[in-house]
């Protein structure tokens, strides 16, 4: 279960439904084997991927259960119908955490978009409820003519998190933790990464970043597994998550800062999408737009110990409220014992 949404949207409540009655079977399309060898760059392997395809649709058709939950879609770049029939019979929530429906619709390929363009909403409207990560996902699938839309956050287990504790000493860390698969964002941070890392005693970290990510900007890269990933982020001394202001960007669910303000570290971040939401301004953190703005905020929050210590309380704080597992679980678990 190494795919982060997996991780984040379903696996992580497995201890928390089980306590309300609720049973669950894993059915991944593509297994772990499949992520370790995108992530060490090996590429995929369509036979492989084939294969995966038909087990699913087996798996679906052979099904015994009172609900599916389904992460996005089951069969990335089949038709709606497809899916739709495997699914008949047996109601299913349909759960998304990016825009994926922009795969499709705004896909180079114009016998893509015209073939597929509208089968997430097609998937959505058959679904017995629909379940988002932000409003910007809520309002396509409102758009779609879904009546059942619940938004639930991407959550982080303060089981894992522990109490808040400083930064250890050293230089003062501006820290990004995420994927190869996420390190583009990090081009619209390039200007004012150049700057901040010339600062002295000033450095940049990229947690799980390739080793080609933000090349000719002085930065380490440190290598993310589930195990250290906390640690990692209590070395920052503030957490970023630049967004660039495009569709697939506004779908996104603002993980990266809730991670950050688990460890009690204040934010700065792109106010784009639910970064928007998740970050008040001046509060858990500071909204920066363009070059100027992230240089400003970043050396603001290390010249002023107070403020980094008063905004990374109050992140912990609001991920308690309403951005845990602890908050989130009971929600979801009446969700699914209710449409089953």
């Amino acid at each position: 279960m190494l795919g982060p949404s997996t991780r984040v949207r379903f696996t992580q409540f497995g201890a928390e439904l089980a306590s309300s009655g609720i049973a669950i079977d894993h059915a991944p399309l593509l297994g772990d084997a499949h992520l370790r060898r995108l992530y060490a760059g090996r590429g995929r392997r369509p036979f492989a991927a084939l294969a995966a395809y038909a087990r699913h649709a087996l798996t679906a058709a052979r099904r015994r259960h009172d609900l599916v939950w389904v992460e996005k879609e089951l069969l990335p770049y089949m038709p709606a119908w497809v899916e739709r029939s495997l699914l008949a019979g047996t109601p299913y929530v349909v759960d998304y955490d990016d825009a994926t429906f922009h795969t499709y619709d705004q896909h180079p390929s114009q016998a893509v978009r015209g073939l597929l363009g509208r089968k997430i909403a097609r998937v959505m409207r058959g679904a017995a409820a629909v379940v988002v990560g932000n409003e910007y996902l809520a309002r396509y699938a409102r758009q779609a003519g879904v009546e059942r839309v619940t938004v639930l956050p991407s959550v982080i287990d303060l089981d894992r998190y522990g109490p808040v504790v400083p930064p250890p000493p050293g230089p003062f860390t501006v820290g990004w933790i995420g994927s190869p698969g996420s390190e583009r964002v990090l081009e619209s941070f390039r200007e004012a990464a150049a700057e901040v890392t010339s600062w002295p005693d000033t450095r940049l970290v990229l947690v799980g970043a390739s080793p080609g990510a933000l090349a000719g900007v002085p930065h380490e890269t440190w290598v993310w597994t589930e195990d250290s990933e906390v640690d990692a982020m209590r070395a920052f001394h503030v957490g970023i998550m630049p967004l660039p202001d495009l569709p697939w960007e506004r779908g996104k669910c603002g993980f990266k800062l809730i991670q950050c303000m688990g460890v009690g570290r204040p934010v700065v971040a792109s106010p784009v999408g639910a970064n928007a939401d998740i970050v008040r301004d001046g509060v858990e953190g500071v909204h920066a737009d363009g070059a100027a703005s992230w240089v400003a905020a970043l050396r603001r929050l290390r010249d002023d110990d107070a403020s980094r210590e008063r905004m990374g309380l109050a992140g912990r704080q609001r991920v308690e409220s309403e951005y845990s597992v602890q908050a989130v679980a009971p929600r979801l678990a009446e969700l699914l014992t209710g449409t089953a």
